[in-house]
């Protein structure tokens, strides 16, 4: 590590339920993180879409910046931006925004699947591009646009942070991590894949060129620092702006036998390899080859996460009935274990509302006690996401050859505690919890080695990580065959409900 000072760096951190801006300090041995802003990211729906309210955003990432400075006593010394994948902006040709972008959980990528797969066979575009079967990939949410007014006038394509970038910039680009979720990155070349897009019918000159992490992204423009009253000049830096690409950087792991779960609206459960597996086994496990930072894979499967509650307890506020969180989850631990679990890669609960009946309506379809109350509810949701982590760990060595010795939580779902000792429990392997902001800290030390405040590759800044953060540890207890038997309650509902629907190979499940 580099002998200085720590210096500044702020992080803009955009996740789906709310972004924030921190500022971490860094230098040799130093590495702290402070959170100076947050603010809400509340989908709008207009019509029959549903939109981000991205200049709600954007204001939020100014105020975010101001606040940094206020805090810094100037301007950081480098501004990284991450987010949520796979959605996008449309420029004109003036670069003048074409309308909100659309949120992932619209419905509009319906029977684009179905085209794509008409025209692309699953296991031809997987072996290109290794990624999981989501319906809401990029490339079929440009599918579905295609043929509407907005595309056609459309002149440049932007990822969520890209966008944020060039509003700060002026200048644009496209950083890989989060490009490797559009499903048009072949991971070995880590470059587009020109015959898929062509197949497809996508044009890719929409798209700015490539940047890597660690890429210069241009400085704040004179009317930003004059908005966020900062002195400049200030660079931007391209990090893993693919949040879960910054979270895994910031994952506290000693060399490479380590799974990682990222927790938050989302869980990303997997490994870090330095190839993509593309195998046909591992497509129809569901699994995706991300790109990560310093020419790694994040070899995963996206599993329904915190999501699950969040919306259990959006739905019993908009009854009436609010919950304080720690002691819904008091409650659940005190309720009788694996009573009734979920399949919680299942489709079906991807799009909002009614989460509680959905649930109580897949226990009974499976023949499985429904859960009684609040709490037997968030033991069930909890219950699950811990099989699913199992069965994603599992699967990821099996296919990849790798064995792990530990799993480390990050993201928000790291001070669940219920969650991490469950999860223990459940893999049968010690659960290393924390840090919960794993993406802004990823964030931060990217930016930090392109600026000289640190060096090394991805274990050095590990090591600082491990060096500076606080972490608990969860050993694994209880008896193993509760789980296993639990799993095959999964595993049966699950070939019982594709024998009901038919053949559903072309879409299949985690």
């Amino acid at each position: 590590m580099a002998p200085t000072d720590p210096r500044p760096f702020a992080a803009v951190d955009l996740g789906a339920s709310s972004g924030r801006v921190m500022v971490g300090r860094v230098a040799a041995g130093t590495l702290d993180l402070t959170e100076v802003h947050r603010f809400p990211n509340t989908p709008v729906r207009v019509g029959s879409t549903l939109h981000w309210d991205i200049l709600a955003l954007y204001r939020g990432v100014l105020e975010g910046l101001q606040a940094a400075g206020r805090f810094a006593g100037g301007p950081p010394a480098s501004v990284g931006i991450d987010s949520w994948a796979v959605d996008y902006g449309l420029l004109d040709a003036d670069g003048a925004l074409i309308g909100n972008p659309v949120h992932y959980r619209d419905g509009r990528t319906g029977s684009a699947t179905a085209k794509v797969a008409g025209t692309l066979p699953p296991t031809a575009l997987y072996a290109v591009t290794g990624l999981q079967h989501l319906p809401f990939n990029t490339v079929y949410q440009l599918v579905a646009a295609q043929g509407t007014p907005a595309l056609a006038a459309a002149r440049r394509l932007l990822m969520i942070p890209d966008l944020v970038s060039y509003w700060l910039t002026g200048e644009v680009g496209t950083e890989l991590t989060n490009a490797s979720t559009t499903q048009l990155i072949d991971p070995r070349t880590r470059d587009w894949s020109r015959p898929v897009a062509d197949t497809l019918g996508i044009d890719l000159s929409l798209f700015a060129p490539l940047r890597r992490p660690g890429d210069r992204a241009g400085q704040l423009l004179p009317e930003v620092l004059t908005e966020t009253g900062l002195g400049g000049p200030v660079p931007v830096t391209a990090v893993g702006s693919h949040d879960t690409a910054s979270a895994v950087v910031g994952v506290p792991a000693h060399g490479d036998r380590f799974a990682y779960i990222a927790t938050g609206t989302w869980s990303l459960a997997g490994l870090e390899l330095d190839a993509p597996v593309l195998t046909e086994d591992s497509r129809r496990a569901n699994f995706t080859n991300e790109l990560g930072v310093d020419g790694t894979v994040r070899y995963l499967r996206n599993i329904m996460g915190l999501w699950l509650l969040q919306e259990c307890l959006r739905a019993w506020e908009s009854q009436g009935r609010t919950y304080e969180l720690d002691e819904l989850l008091r409650r659940a631990a005190e309720s009788a274990p694996l009573r009734s679990v979920v399949d919680a890669g299942d489709p079906e609960f991807i799009a909002p509302g009614r989460m509680p009946e959905r649930i109580t309506e897949a226990c009974r379809r499976t023949g499985q006690p429904v859960p009684r109350d609040e709490a037997e509810t968030t033991r069930c949701v909890l219950d699950s996401l811990a099989l699913a982590h199992r069965r994603a760990l599992m699967d990821a060595q099996r296919l990849s050859g790798r064995t792990v010795d530990a799993v480390h939580i990050v993201g928000g779902g790291a001070r669940n505690e219920l969650l991490c000792r469950l999860t223990a429990d459940a893999c049968g392997l010690p659960v290393v919890a924390g840090p919960a902001e794993a993406a802004a800290l990823g964030n931060v030390l990217v930016q930090a080695r392109t600026a000289g405040a640190v060096a090394g590759d991805l274990s050095d800044l590990r090591r600082l990580l491990c060096e500076t953060q606080d972490l608990r540890r969860h050993e694994p207890m209880g008896d193993r065959r509760a789980w296993e038997r639990a799993e095959a309650r999964i595993a049966d509902g699950r070939d019982s409900h594709r024998h009901s629907e038919g053949d559903k190979d072309e879409q299949p499940r985690g």
